[in-house]
């Protein structure tokens, strides 16, 4: 391992790495009881990441936060043995609730405030290594807003309306939201970048999720095209514009992910499962630096630990003189089994 990880980082995204570390390693978590707070929410995650001494970090803040901003309002006492708090009240009632998304100012909005002050506090004691903070598409923000599955057979979405009638039957008024919620996540995203002497967070970059949205043609090719594909790109122009050196990490969820569409050299690093059916494998040729390792599903428990074991061989082994990020493919459960993060972590080089 050499002795600046973050440097590491960087040439691994930039394909300049000299081989002498051939991976970095990570895993991320929802830490169930600390995610409301910016101080108490860096401390806990901080102490996570060095409690398991990751290579890199992937901020993981609550899941709900996004929501919340747009008038969402959840119980932060009652996560319900989930990693989603109560839902006490949603801005999204009916379909034409959607005219009522507006773009917001996130150093103005409490919640993007409070990430921005949690990740400019996690950045500032985690200086040896490259730290992203996650940035749902405006999509799957609009999507969880309404309480709209995120991904196919998503079973704790429970929404009042339905994808159909409140995005496609509706297509101006959806395009009209989404733009909104882009612009606010431009300026999100422009600050997290920013360096903190210009009054951002100083993180490396952004690992940009459009969660499960294309899996499983839950929005097929021509539908992302239409109600994502924009809107993520006003989102990443800003992040590039805001800081020329910011990598991006891009992820897409679930079984047919469609990986293939995002490997167009746009971003630095591409993340999905290669072990979930219809997706690529592990030693396909991708262009941007494959982010694999084993199955986020598989850390629940001790009887994953011998997958997450031969997987990692795997991903190792088929990438072997190709520099790339060893993690989970997506959030461990909450709690996860410490044995199978030990595992993970005794990989690292």
């Amino acid at each position: 391992m050499t002795a600046d990880r973050r440097q590491s980082f960087h040439d691994i995204a930039h394909h300049s790495s000299d081989g002498s570390t051939p991976y970095l390693v990570s895993a991320w978590q929802h830490l169930v009881g600390h995610e409301y707070g910016a101080r108490e929410f860096a401390d806990t995650y901080v102490d996570f990441v060095k409690r398991w001494d990751w290579d890199w970090v992937k901020i993981n803040p609550r899941a709900v936060y996004y929501a919340e901003a747009w008038g969402g309002v959840y119980d932060p006492d009652d996560y319900q043995g989930y990693v989603i708090p109560k839902k006490i009240s949603s801005p999204i009632t009916t379909p034409v609730d959607i005219e009522g998304i507006r773009e917001l100012d996130p150093l103005k909005t409490p919640e993007f405030a409070e990430a921005l002050e949690a990740a400019r506090l996690i950045r500032q004691r985690l200086e040896d290594r490259a730290v992203l903070q996650t940035v749902f598409s405006p999509l799957s923000v609009l999507l969880q807003i309404a309480d709209l599955p995120l991904y196919p057979d998503d079973g704790y979405a429970n929404s009042n309306t339905t994808v159909e009638n409140f995005i496609f039957n509706q297509p101006q008024a959806a395009k009209s939201a989404l733009e909104h919620i882009a612009r606010t996540l431009a300026g999100y995203g422009a600050s997290l970048v920013r360096s903190i002497e210009d009054g951002g967070a100083g993180l490396d970059g952004v690992f940009y999720a459009i969660t499960g949205t294309v899996s499983g043609g839950y929005f097929n090719r021509e539908q992302y095209l239409e109600f994502s594909e924009p809107y993520d790109r006003i989102v990443i122009d800003a992040i590039r514009e805001a800081n020329p050196d910011a990598v991006v990490l891009f992820h897409t969820c679930q079984a047919d992910s469609h990986a293939a569409w995002f490997d167009d050299g746009a971003f630095e690093f591409l993340q999905w499962d290669p072990f979930l059916q219809g997706n690529p494998k592990v030693a396909d040729s991708l262009t941007s630096v494959p982010v694999v390792g084993a199955r986020s599903q598989d850390f629940a428990d001790e009887g994953g630990i011998d997958r997450i074991a031969a997987n990692a061989a795997e991903s190792i082994a088929a990438l072997k003189g190709t520099p790339f990020l060893l993690a989970p493919s997506c959030t461990v459960p909450t709690p996860a089994s410490d044995r199978a993060l030990e595992t993970l972590r005794d990989l690292r080089v």
